[in-house]
Formats: C-alpha cells, structure tokens, sequence
C-alpha cells in the first residue's frame, strides 16, 4: 500500500451534464475555475461548457481524448507529484465509464497519488431508473462489438443473465443489434431504449426485444442506452423446453445449434435437449 507523496496534488474526476447545462454541479464550476490543468476528451466542448456555465477556467486545458491518452499520463502525472490539482473531464457523463480516464487513474493508483470524484449524470444510472424495469441488481456492458457474429456470441453471454444490462449502441446500428437480440434472446424479453437523456428530443421506449426491433428498423437518431431485463428463471426439464428448440427450428436454425442457444439459455444439457426433442417428434 503506497503512502501519498509529500506535497502532492491530486487528480479530480468529475462528472459533466449529459445535455441540460442545468445539471452541472457547483462543484464542477468551482473545480473549473481553481484546477491548474484540466484534462479534456475535447478541449472545445470543455470551454464551451465553462462559457455555457458562466466559469471562466483558470489553468491550463490539455486534450485527453482515446489516441492520446497515454502519451499524456506522464506529464499529467507530474502536474500532480507538483502539487498541481488535474481535473479530468470528458464530454458528457463520468470519466473512465467507457470514457477517457481508467488508465489516468490506475496509474495514480500505482504511485499512491490523492484522486477524488466529483459525481454528477450519468447515462448509466438515469436509463436504469428510467426503464421501468426490475434494476435492484444490474451490470454495464459498455459497447456491444460491431461485426455481426461477435455480436451474437455476446448476446448469448446475457441469455441466462439474472441482472439486468446496461449498454450504450451506436444509432446507425441499433436496429441490427436489436434484431439480434431477438434471435439469441427471444421476442418476448422486456427492454427499454434511452434515446438523447436530458436533452431537448429525450425519449424512452419500453416495450418487448421483438416490439423494440420491428420499431428500430425506421432509424433511430441521437445518443442510444439500452435497459435490458434479466433473464427469468426458467425449467432446466429438456421435456419443458422443447418447444423453444422447435420454435427456433421453425426459424431455420439446425437443431443442434438451436439446442445449443436453448442449453446456453437455461443451463439444460444440451444432449439430453437434443435426445428430448427427438424423442417428442417420434411421438409424434
């Protein structure tokens, strides 16, 4: 455990108005106007920001932004052995949740360096209470990955997930994720889309994955977090859950890979899915 050097400074993290410049703290305003350098993921929406607010910043502002930051941790790291005070913002939202800002951090911890935070909005948490959807225990899941397949690999991680998910989608690939999410997880799984929180255009839609895809297919605009319910439990009996093999069947999947997603979704083995289905349609 590393004491903190003697005449250090310290690292601020600290929240930033998602889009109502209204739920920027006094905290924020104070802190822009006392750091000696502040850390931004884009330097002109910070002095934006600070003009929006009526703060005028007093040190120096530094980019800090995915391509640079590491490059920019030693010199910011030696503002704070100074005795400097480094507040680092990006542009909307808490540093370092799926922004700018771990790596600042872990490397404050490795030298024992003072950090503190200076909460405000966050995505994560006003999606969630926006949902209306059971969110006493959820995970964020950052990004969903881009190409198609890894996509689905991803999904079928959530198939038997009891909390709920937060992740953030990009617009333009909304309504492929959805359309997805309907294959791996089924039609009826319960979701909400979080499109543009706390600006001018906010909108929430809550409805079924199969609701939420066939609403996507139009095009959605703005920023995108997604609410998703946790998986209910369901019966691991391979006799019970034949006819979610058949229904995945009728949609063209093999039989083996349609007992594979069902297995992976309810933790039922596998072969005994497949022994069970088989056995059902020689009854038949």
């Amino acid at each position: 455990m590393n004491g903190v050097p003697t005449g250090a400074g310290r690292l601020v993290l600290a929240a930033t108005p998602m889009g109502d410049i209204g739920d920027a703290s006094q905290r924020l305003r104070d802190a822009l106007g006392a750091a000696e350098v502040v850390a931004a993921e884009d330097t002109r929406r910070t002095r934006a920001l600070a003009k929006a607010m009526g703060v005028e910043i007093g040190g120096r502002v530094v980019s800090f932004y995915d391509h640079v930051e590491t490059a920019r941790i030693p010199m910011l790291l030696e503002e704070i052995e100074s005795g400097h005070t480094v507040l680092l913002v990006t542009d909307a939202g808490m540093p370092s949740v799926s922004d700018p800002g771990y790596r600042m951090v872990a490397a404050c911890v490795e030298k024992g360096l003072p950090i503190t935070c200076l909460p405000g909005p966050s995505a994560v948490t006003t999606a969630l209470a926006l949902s209306g959807l059971p969110v006493e225990r959820f995970c964020f899941d950052g990004f969903p990955p881009r190409k198609g397949g890894q996509r689905k690999e991803w999904l079928r991680t959530l198939a038997s997930e009891p909390r709920a998910c937060v992740f953030f989608e990009a617009p333009h690939r909304l309504a492929d994720c959805l359309a997805d999410a309907v294959e791996i997880l089924g039609p009826n799984r319960r979701a909400a889309v979080c499109r543009e929180l706390t600006k001018t255009y906010e909108e929430v839609v809550r409805g079924t994955l199969g609701e939420l895809a066939a609403w996507a297919v139009e095009g959605v605009r703005g920023e995108i977090t997604v609410v998703l319910e946790g998986a209910q439990p369901v019966s691991a009996d391979p006799a019970d859950l034949v006819s979610q093999v058949e229904t995945l069947t009728a949609s063209g999947l093999r039989l083996k890979d349609a007992c594979a997603e069902v297995s992976a979704a309810t933790g039922a083995s596998r072969r005994e899915l497949y022994d069970a289905v088989l056995a059902a349609r020689t009854a038949e």
